[in-house]
């Protein structure tokens, strides 16, 4: 099995703060798909920059 931290390494740390609602939201998500707050938070940047990337070379606008 290969060293994901040596393959993948992540250097940059990002902190956010959040209402209690939302870190409740991301608790429930981390908790039904049995994935850590830190690969829940990936996934989501990942769907919204795919979302946002699709959305502005449809409509014509550039970001």
């Amino acid at each position: 099995m290969p060293n994901v931290h040596k393959d993948n390494p992540r250097y940059n740390v990002v902190s956010l703060r959040v209402t209690d609602e939302e870190k409740a939201a991301l608790d429930e998500v981390s908790r039904r798909t049995r994935k850590n707050l830190s690969m829940v938070m990936r996934e989501a940047i990942l769907l919204y920059s795919r979302e946002v990337t699709l959305f502005s070379s449809s409509s014509g606008y550039s970001t």
